[in-house]
């Protein structure tokens, strides 16, 4: 009998949950409450396509095994996402999520990573030993996952759930019993279900970002590169030459007989004061005020941005990133631990701004380019309730009514609404921030009320229910002060991230049929890689899936969200 019989037989429809496991062969288990069978990944892909339940996964893993078979789940449960919502942080392995679900002392859940056979030490081996002559039942191994205390056995935990047939299907069956408990938790713990399937879903873009990776063609990399610091160098011996050689564009002009080691802040600070300037630090937003004042300043600005190219984002970074099919690939995930942004590994995310030369689509393809406007103001109006920040969201231009209303010109309305979302209270921000308090009285007391509870070291949750971690330990009133502003910008940034998940989520699903795949999801800015034939019906598609998710994440249609959306064939003509 094949798996979408059985599923069918049991009842199993579009939505319900079921447990699913898979080896890093290959093998897949399913399990539900009372079964589980183990398929090949084939049977499973035809269930998913017949069934659509939602599959309860362990963590993002089990998609990144499948979406090398060319299997693409349509949803999920992903019990280390949800975990994170329930509970913040990042860790989220399975003993460390099932400990939280259970209440068990955390101290205690046995660790994920077995030790190299080169760090065993002889109080290793004594345990080893111990636990072979220990009962089944007391030692880490046993047929029950669960051990006597409640925690789950370090040997399941550590892979051995993959051993045969019969403990993969009861992987399966675990991982369904987790999500019940998550989803029984859920409500009483304030996150919404519409969260928890999104921030589980985002885990299968997430692989398929992986396994797709950024269009890059690797030629216009090259050029891109050797305009910012030389052509590739022909050995080490010609590296350290041309870093010599762009040192020298700078110490130019230092003082006769003044050198510095530039990568060395201290150095840099003497060499500064040998020119006349005198700085506190050399971070870079200090250096800007000083850019007109020597020449010295201009020429180190823009070594700073070169070297940075030439260690970070190099021909080494390209080598080692840019795959032979022309794609650039990190690791993705849904959640950075904090707020919840997404974040991607190997440079997706800090690319320098020239490299986007370099993003081409391939032959017979275009991007379409979406990128949310005025998202952080929009998001503070659908959170906090704001009626007159919501009208405000009506126009395309949000701080032009906002200036209005304040009384003031754009440039100070948009400080005054940067000011009140980062907590700045000094200086120009916050004169125009107290008028705020005035204007929008019922967003100012949400970005408030959230400031007093993250001064105090309680925890947060945003608008849709992920928890923000706190810190209660005692602080000075600076770093008091600092936490504040991270609580109330972190209640915006996580909502915002959330909102913007949900958005990729509907364009992922309603641009299957086009062809349509994202390949790149950088704050609030999507790239998505179509067609030619379908990229005005794609770019169409994206701002009415906008649209529907704005309905769904803020009903009542009280604040508008809007999205640049264009058809580009290079990252770059993004304007």
């Amino acid at each position: 009998m094949d798996l979408v019989t059985r599923l069918q037989q049991a009842g199993v429809g579009r939505g319900d949950l079921v447990g699913l496991a898979v080896t890093p062969d290959g093998t897949v288990a399913v399990g539900l409450d009372d079964s589980g069978w183990t398929a090949p990944v084939s049977e499973l892909a035809a269930a998913d396509e017949a069934l659509r339940p939602r599959w309860v996964t362990w963590s993002q893993e089990t998609a990144q095994r499948l979406v090398t078979d060319d299997v693409r789940l349509v949803m999920c449960w992903d019990i280390a996402a949800v975990h994170r919502l329930l509970f913040g942080g990042w860790r989220a392995d399975p003993g460390w999520a099932w400990a939280h679900l259970h209440e068990l002392p955390l101290d205690q859940v046995p660790g994920t990573e077995p030790r190299s056979r080169g760090e065993a030490d002889l109080f290793d081996a004594a345990q080893e030993q111990e636990a072979e002559l220990a009962p089944a039942d007391q030692a880490g191994d046993g047929p029950d996952p669960v051990g006597p205390d409640g925690q789950l056995r370090p040997e399941w935990t550590r892979g051995g759930w993959a051993g045969t047939p019969d403990r993969l299907a009861v992987w399966a069956r675990l991982a369904l019993r987790a999500a019940r408990v998550q989803a029984a938790a859920i409500s009483g713990q304030g996150v919404e279900l519409a969260t928890a399937r999104s921030e589980s879903t985002i885990e299968l873009l997430c692989a398929e970002l992986w396994a797709d990776g950024l269009p890059m063609d690797a030629g216009a990399a090259e050029r891109v590169l050797a305009g910012i610091i030389g052509p590739r160098p022909r050995g080490e011996a010609e590296a350290a030459a041309m870093r010599v050689a762009r040192d020298g564009q700078v110490l130019r002009h230092a003082p006769s007989g003044v050198t510095a080691d530039l990568r060395s802040p201290a150095q840099v600070r003497l060499l500064l004061a040998a020119a006349g300037v005198e700085v506190p630090d050399t971070r870079a937003w200090r250096l800007e005020e000083f850019r007109d004042s020597h020449p010295l300043i201009a020429a180190l600005l823009e070594w700073r941005k070169a070297e940075r190219v030439a260690t970070t984002y190099g021909y080494g970074w390209l080598d080692e990133h840019l795959g032979a099919d022309s794609r650039l690939r990190g690791a993705w995930t849904g959640c950075d631990g904090a707020a919840g942004r997404m974040t991607a590994s190997n440079g997706l995310h800090n690319m320098p701004a020239a490299m986007r030369q370099a993003v081409i689509a391939a032959p017979g393809h275009v991007f379409v380019r979406a990128d949310l406007g005025q998202i952080e103001p929009r998001v503070l109006a659908a959170v906090s309730g704001d009626q007159a920040l919501a009208a405000a969201t009506s126009a395309d231009d949000l701080y032009l009514p906002v200036a209005t209303q304040l009384g003031v010109d754009r440039p100070t309305a948009k400080v005054a609404m940067i000011a009140a979302m980062y907590g700045q209270t000094t200086g120009h921000g916050g004169q125009a921030g107290r008028r705020m308090r005035a204007a929008y009285p019922v967003a100012m007391a949400y970005l408030d009320t959230a400031d007093r509870s993250a001064r105090a070291g309680r925890d947060l949750r945003t608008y849709g229910g992920r928890r923000v971690r706190m810190s209660s330990a005692p602080a000075d009133s600076a770093r008091v002060a600092a936490r504040g502003r991270y609580g109330r910008n972190a209640l915006i940034q996580g909502a915002a991230a959330e909102l913007f998940k949900m958005w990729a989520l509907t364009v992922r699903a309603r641009g299957l049929p086009l062809g349509a795949r994202i390949v790149l999801c950088l704050h609030d800015e999507l790239l998505v890689h179509v067609p030619c034939d379908h990229a005005e019906a794609t770019a169409r598609l994206v701002g009415g899936c906008l649209e529907e998710t704005a309905a769904r994440w803020a009903p009542g249609g009280r604040v508008r969200f809007i999205a640049d959306i264009a058809v580009i064939r290079t990252w770059a003509d993004a304007k």
